[in-house]
């Protein structure tokens, strides 16, 4: 019991990593390839979460090998404009997950209070501006904060799990790559995008120093990323093999939170969708808040004007992605089809992981940077795969909008 309690005392980066990337466009992602495809695309997310334990780790080593910020170091050893674009492409990775945000939170509460969706962005975002400009020890608040929220995600959904009963052989079948990912790809791309997300990963670096942690600590922070990015990935596969037992053998399209809150009736029945529009909320503002630091943080620093959200210029840029955010989701909530926007805003958001990637990778692969913490083989070959997989992805989504356009 005090191993498991000392263990809980020393995590905290990993599971602000895993809230900002639980956000509800994971959730609605997993839920939709669940109700549509069943349990076939589990492999994606297995594969995912691999690649995000590799860059994780990454910045992870260097945040305990130094005190200066990795875009810092990027910046003096690579060039000022190439750490700028990574920092611009950070920003914009957080930006598309932000409007998702907004709209989950807006989704959530109308399922709970009746009250349009296009509302809530307005009350939420101000809020967390208020917090972010207002609250002392903003690390702290949020590393408890985010804690909570995944483990209650995660222990309604085992729970529920026990209940459904899913057919195992199925559900281990699809752990297995198979036909089918073609018909699925904007789905299947954007549930890669709930899991391999660089922004996130880079920030760990800073997490990391935040903590105050030095290389010391190596073996118990890299146990902590490791067990941020398994949270994301098995809340995922929760959500998708819940989707696949209960929502397709019923036929239902997703529409709104409280179809997806259907998942969680055989355990809570009438009160589902209340149970279920909480952690859709909570997901969705915890992610909302942590997710506008980051993308705020890295493009602040990129630009050599501040890191800490102690600091002047950070808070502007988050304010600036949480009103970007709440703009975009208002419009979307009254000019189109809010759970497609979520599922597109997971897919868009690795346009920037090829940049950031090769920046983790030059730095990591430095030995003048990084002495004895330089990549292994092992290491570059798992990174290289994940960068590949996401250029993949990236060349078949510029083909696809490329024909679209030339046909119109």
């Amino acid at each position: 019991m005090l191993k498991l309690r000392n263990i809980f005392k020393s995590v905290g980066p990993g599971f602000i990593m895993a809230a900002v990337v639980l956000g509800p466009g994971s959730i609605t992602t997993s839920s939709k390839i669940g109700a549509t495809s069943g349990y076939a695309f589990l492999w994606v997310i297995v594969i995912g979460a691999i690649s995000m334990a590799v860059y994780a780790n990454m910045s992870t080593r260097f945040g305990l090998s130094h005190t200066r910020s990795i875009l810092r170091v990027i910046a003096e050893e690579y060039g000022k404009g190439f750490s700028a674009v990574i920092g611009i492409a950070s920003f914009l990775a957080a930006l598309s997950f932000q409007f998702g945000n907004n709209l989950g939170v807006g989704m959530g509460m109308e399922t709970l209070t009746g009250i349009d969706a296009k509302v809530w962005p307005l009350v939420f975002t101000p809020g967390a501006i208020v917090l972010i400009f207002f609250a002392k020890n903003l690390y702290k608040t949020l590393e408890k904060l985010m804690m909570v929220m995944v483990m209650l995600m995660i222990m309604a959904f085992m729970v529920n799990l026990l209940f459904i009963k899913p057919d195992i052989t199925a559900a281990m079948a699809g752990f297995v790559p198979g036909s089918g990912f073609m018909a699925s790809f904007d789905e299947v791309t954007a549930l890669v995008g709930t899991t391999f997300v660089l922004h996130c990963a880079l920030y760990q670096a800073y997490l990391v120093q935040n903590k105050g942690c030095t290389i010391i600590d190596k073996e118990r922070s890299i146990n902590d990323s490791n067990l941020g990015v398994f949270m994301l990935a098995f809340i995922s596969l929760l959500v998708i093999i819940t989707a696949a037992a209960t929502l397709k053998p019923l036929g239902i399209t997703i529409n709104s939170a409280a179809d997806m809150a259907i998942q969680l009736e055989i355990l809570l029945g009438s009160y589902a969708k209340y149970v279920f529009a909480l952690g859709f909320i909570a997901a969705a503002f915890s992610s909302l808040l942590v997710n506008s630091v980051i993308g705020g943080g890295l493009l602040a620093d990129a630009l050599g004007m501040g890191r800490s959200m102690e600091e002047k210029t950070p808070k502007l840029f988050t304010t600036a992605i949480l009103l970007a955010g709440m703009l975009v989701a208002l419009y979307v909530s009254g000019n189109g089809n809010p759970v497609y926007a979520l599922i597109m805003a997971q897919a868009s958001s690795m346009l920037a992981v090829p940049l950031i990637a090769i920046g983790l990778l030059l730095v990591v692969n430095n030995k003048k940077i990084m002495a004895g913490e330089i990549n292994t083989i092992r290491q570059n070959i798992l990174a290289f795969i994940g960068l590949a997989l996401i250029c993949a992805l990236l060349y078949i989504m510029y083909s696809r909008l490329i024909g679209y356009l030339s046909s119109l």
